[in-house]
């Protein structure tokens, strides 16, 4: 009698062009918005006041538009990611409409490639996952790429192939929520008198606050996305592993969400994530860990027939028990230091004065 119970796909369960549809439609309520707070601590104004929110022309206050990432990611998970040994990157990710309380959200995924590694132990998929809310209407697509174990180190792969996806979403693809108008921007209510204008490609920011990961709140964060990675909860099989000194490993997606709340001292009114160029997760997270970050402006883009509103392309560097002065990075070879955790690169929208 086949087995009722779900073991995740392995490496060579995957197949070129392969179309999942991902189980679950998840609608997000006011108690997502809530815990997601308690979680990260964002201070962001749009995602926090529905008041903030119809000055600027939006019905009320949308969900973190990472919140929403998290829900679509954690989808695709059971399918695409439950024999992960680690999320590996990010690329062409872009938020194409608000999300609100009440709508409901579903993911459907491609397989665009597939590589074994050199060890035939494991091997890299990549897909691209589309989030839709209420069924129908696309407010989320990227690619991401992960690596997975296989059942049988001796099974071939049908085919293989490593896709080349756009090193950067272009300015003139960033999406503006339709009838959103910063003209009416509160800037003392919003926290932060710094607009558009006031950066300047190449400035660096030490947002200067750090925050602990705490074991309860990792795998509280991760099941309130029905991530269900077996890396992030299973500590029995983590010390298998490991001669018994395996820990979890902590959600890739958590440690983004902490790295920009944490830059809200200094990019305040970043007021929408509306892309992400490129992303990895360059070494693991576990309890107890101190999260710190930094962020540098990489490019400013106007935006066609707006002077109400610019792009700012930022990258964030997130670390791991050590503060972020002096912008700690790479060393003299290139190599990443053992604390950083997240090299994120990525577009925020921004009022201009």
């Amino acid at each position: 009698m086949a087995s009722k119970t779900n073991m995740g796909n392995f490496l060579e369960d995957f197949r070129l062009d392969q179309e999942i549809r991902h189980a679950t439609p998840r609608t997000v309520g006011w108690g997502d918005v809530a815990l997601y707070t308690a979680l990260y601590g964002s201070r962001f104004p749009v995602p926090s006041a529905d008041s903030f929110s119809r000055k600027l022309g939006l019905k009320r206050a949308p969900v973190d538009d990472l919140l929403t990432f998290h829900v679509v990611f954690g989808k695709t998970v059971p399918d695409i990611s439950l024999n992960a040994v680690a999320n590996l990157g990010y690329a062409e990710c872009r938020w194409l409409s608000p999300v609100y309380p009440g709508d409901s959200l579903s993911a459907v995924s491609r397989i665009i490639g597939i590589k074994e590694n050199s060890n035939r132990k494991s091997g890299v998929v990549y897909v691209r996952s589309q989030g839709y809310k209420d069924g129908d209407e696309l407010v989320l697509d990227y690619v991401r790429w992960v690596m997975v174990r296989k059942r049988d180190e001796n099974a071939p792969l049908a085919a293989e192939r490593v896709p080349q996806p756009a090193s950067a979403v272009r300015a003139d693809q960033l999406r503006i929520p339709a009838g959103m108008d910063f003209t009416q921007y509160d800037w003392t209510l919003a926290g932060s008198p710094h607009g558009w204008e006031d950066y300047a490609v190449g400035e660096k920011i030490d947002h200067v606050d750090g925050m602990t990961i705490e074991e309860a709140e990792h795998q509280l964060a991760t099941r309130l996305y029905q991530n269900t990675a077996k890396v992030h909860f299973d500590q029995y099989r983590a010390n298998q592993a490991n001669n018994g000194q395996g820990r979890r490993l902590i959600y890739g997606g958590h440690i983004i969400s902490l790295a920009r709340s944490l830059s809200f001292n200094g990019l305040g009114n970043g007021a929408f994530v509306a892309a992400i160029n490129g992303g990895r997760h360059v070494n693991p997270t576990q309890a107890g860990h101190t999260v710190y970050a930094w962020s540098e402006i990489l490019d400013k883009a106007r935006v066609d027939g707006r002077g109400d509103v610019g792009a700012l392309r930022v990258r964030t560097v997130a670390l791991k028990d050590r503060p972020a002065e002096g912008f700690p990075d790479k060393d003299a070879e290139g190599k990443y230091l053992e604390n950083v955790v997240l090299d994120l690169d990525y577009w925020v929208l921004m009022p201009r004065k």
